[in-house]
């Protein structure tokens, strides 16, 4: 069965051919290089001084209520939001208690994590993130935002450039944002917000925590061999007086109680290009969707490829309570970003979702009418989906994409204007 877009009713358009905005260039060995244009001496005169985005136009986060923790606005009418507490011992990200409950009494770290070159897999710290969202870059490549609130780990990464999409999720968090710089464009917009004290890239000494990871010193490029140490962190906090005051951040719905869906929803694959594909495959027995990622492209012919997608630090596979497919707008300013590939992704307002959790799958919204709040899923009626209390992993893909759906399997096929 195939679905096709509709801004209020199916969701996904179908378009003839392969998902489109790649180039004909391998993932293997790459390097994916943060695309480079020089500014000119005069701001006024760049051909970028148009490509910052627009600064997200949308509330700001409401105080801490005592009683109500689900945002009155976000929900329709007839729901009682008062009904929605979550314990406050309770990770409002995950609906889970938390590795330490200290661990919530400070802002979350939004930490960049490279998905290619292949070489540099197995990535370090994927399992002890709360949310990750993935999202295309360029060349065909993709890339992670890991969140982390309930979990410490000492090695996460590598650790990669910033994009513009990235400040979504550390406004949604009220995060520290942790990247290895960026495009000039990225980097000075990054800088010049209101957010730009929550900024964190290497410097010369040991805060921030950046650190290579020694197995990989002769084997990796510098520039791909760079790890954040969370747990350091908190004495750089310390040590240069950091702001790292808990966020009110709203809790999300969680249920073990399976959700009424009449769709399955057993193995969800994204092809984000010839070069990034992979599939989430769903475990009866633990709960959980297990990631199963591409080893190699399928240029000339070549068939797929797959191989479970581990992290280093726990050496488990690398999983989720809920995978949800995000759809939103992907824009360029102008044509020099074009040209480069420096997307500017929409997470404001509403867009299309699916859900998939315990094997089934629900047809979604997605709602942000905070700016400094989480993401709010709902069904096509407005009533919020329960996710199942664990990681939630994101991916993220253009409203043009498209989907395949048959007997519980679903093909996502990135594809932007």
């Amino acid at each position: 069965m195939r679905y096709h877009h509709n801004l209020f009713l199916i969701l996904l358009v179908f378009l003839t051919g392969c998902s489109g905005g790649t180039n004909n260039v391998a993932a293997e060995g790459i390097p994916s290089p943060t695309p480079f244009q020089p500014l000119t001496d005069n701001a006024s005169d760049s051909p970028y001084a148009d490509a910052a985005p627009t600064p997200l136009n949308l509330p700001t986060a409401i105080p801490m209520p005592t009683e109500v923790v689900i945002l009155p606005e976000t929900l329709p009418e007839d729901v009682d939001v008062t009904a929605f507490t979550l314990s406050g011992v309770l990770n409002p990200l995950t609906g889970l208690p938390p590795s330490d409950p200290s661990l919530l009494e400070r802002r979350p770290l939004a930490i960049k994590v490279a998905n290619y070159p292949r070489y540099m897999r197995p990535q370090s710290g994927l399992t002890l993130a709360d949310q990750v969202f993935e999202y295309y870059i360029e060349d065909g490549l993709t890339r992670f935002i890991a969140v982390f609130y309930g979990n410490n780990s000492e090695w996460v990464g590598p650790v990669r450039s910033g994009r513009y999409f990235d400040e979504h999720i550390q406004r949604m968090f009220q995060a520290y944002l942790v990247f290895k710089f960026a495009d000039p464009r990225e980097l000075d917009y990054f800088r010049s917000s209101d957010f730009s004290k929550y900024l964190v890239v290497p410097t010369n000494g040991s805060c921030p925590p950046f650190r290579l990871l020694p197995e990989r010193e002769q084997k990796v490029e510098v520039y791909n061999n760079s790890y954040f140490d969370m747990i350091s962190w908190g004495d750089c906090v310390d040590r240069d007086g950091l702001e790292n005051n808990r966020p009110y951040i709203r809790n999300g719905f969680y249920s073990d109680v399976l959700p009424a869906t009449d769709l399955l929803g057993n193995k969800v694959s994204t092809f984000y290009s010839v070069d990034s594909y992979h599939y989430w495959l769903y475990s009866p027995e633990n709960k959980l969707y297990y990631r199963y990622q591409e080893t190699g492209g399928t240029r000339d012919g070549s068939p797929e490829a797959y191989a479970v997608l581990m992290d280093r630090v726990t050496a488990l596979p690398v999983s989720a309570s809920n995978v949800i497919v995000l759809m939103a707008t992907h824009t360029f300013a102008n044509a020099f970003d074009k040209d480069d590939e420096v997307f500017q992704i929409d997470l404001t307002g509403s867009g299309e979702a699916y859900v998939f959790r315990d094997g089934v799958a629900l047809l979604a919204k997605w709602h942000r009418a905070n700016k400094d709040q989480p993401l709010l899923i709902t069904t096509l009626s407005g009533s919020p989906i329960y996710m199942r209390p664990g990681t939630t992993f994101y991916e993220v893909i253009g409203v043009r994409s498209f989907v395949d759906q048959d007997a519980g399997e679903w093909n996502f096929h990135h594809d932007w204007p």
